[in-house]
């Protein structure tokens, strides 16, 4: 149609702050409104709608904040205020450049990585780092002999101590934190890295303990850990299977159920630092719900967090 084919050539132009000028695009527009805990498909209509309106009102050039408002606008009126005030948040602390650290810590099979590849989805973050890929790495420097733990899985790292443990001690808990506590060195390796190149990340993990990370230690990043569980032990189990049946077979069943009662232990565990140390938990139990949980939660507390700066800056203007 002779309509149909003017909209086509028509182009939309963002001009950014730097008075840069880049095309508009649907797709980086709904990435963008993913990171209000939007779903991909719903983000990409809203998108859709915007980038119509906007040649139906023939603005072909639009300034960025300009745009960001007509997003906000559209979530607001189409979507919902709790979308469009976590779209606003998100591009708050975000105009910040302060690398967002995503910190998220779970015993063994409760579901971090699925988790963690939604978020970064939902967050435009292109980079997630695994514990476990961590102290493979470590493996390869670090003898058996030299540092035993961590050639073991964290749920029987009690098998690998050297020295015997006071009565009250349990082992498989001992274990686990000597395993997490030289984990953590390349952790806080990857954080570095990541402030040094400006970055957003994703750090997901059984090391990942509630507490061992403060957030103030990396005063130059937003950091924000939360930890994941299943409290129903049926439904936890069941994880595993479906894992073996996702991985072929890479990762047994048999194998983790025997270990079952450990990793049950150590949830309790980083369960209880949770609670002391005031780490969000997030329970695993609905994925879509789950992922929407952590998507409300990481940005409502990065932007508190940047919001407590902001002031802090401010008001230091005046001493």
């Amino acid at each position: 149609m002779p309509g149909d084919e003017g909209k086509l050539k028509k182009r939309i132009t963002i001009l950014d702050e730097e008075h840069h000028r880049v095309p508009f695009s649907k797709g980086l527009t709904a990435n963008a409104i993913m990171a209000s805990g939007l779903a991909p498909g719903r983000a990409y209509y809203v998108a859709a709608d915007i980038e119509e309106y906007l040649i139906s009102e023939d603005k072909l050039e639009i300034q960025a904040n300009e745009l960001r408002k007509l997003i906000y606008n559209f979530l607001t009126e189409k979507i919902g205020g709790h979308y469009a005030v976590n779209y606003w948040r998100y591009v708050s602390f975000s105009s910040m450049n302060k690398p967002l650290v995503i910190l998220i810590g779970g015993s063994t099979g409760v579901g971090k990585s699925t988790i963690a590849t939604m978020l970064a989805t939902r967050l435009s973050i292109v980079r997630i780092v695994s514990t476990d890929a961590i102290r493979e790495v470590m493996r390869a420097f670090f003898s058996r002999e030299l540092m035993p733990t961590i050639h073991t899985s964290s749920f029987d790292a009690e098998s690998a101590l050297l020295h015997p443990l006071p009565a009250h001690v349990d082992p498989v808990v001992a274990g686990f934190r000597e395993q997490s506590l030289s984990v953590l060195v390349g952790v806080r390796a990857i954080i570095n890295r990541a402030l040094k190149e400006g970055t957003h990340i994703i750090i997901e993990g059984a090391h990942i303990v509630p507490g061992f990370i403060a957030p103030e230690q990396f005063p130059d990043a937003l950091i924000v850990p939360l930890l994941v569980a299943v409290a129903d032990e049926k439904m936890h189990r069941s994880h595993f299977y479906i894992r073996e049946v996702e991985t072929q077979g890479t990762r047994p069943f048999q194998r983790y159920v025997e270990h079952f009662d450990n990793i049950r232990r150590i949830q309790d565990y980083i369960m209880q630092l949770a609670e002391a140390t005031g780490v969000k938990t997030v329970e695993s139990v609905n994925l879509d719900a789950a992922v929407s949980e952590v998507v409300d939660y990481i940005i409502n507390a990065a932007y508190e967090m940047a919001k407590k700066e902001k002031v802090g800056q401010e008001a230091a203007q005046f001493l």
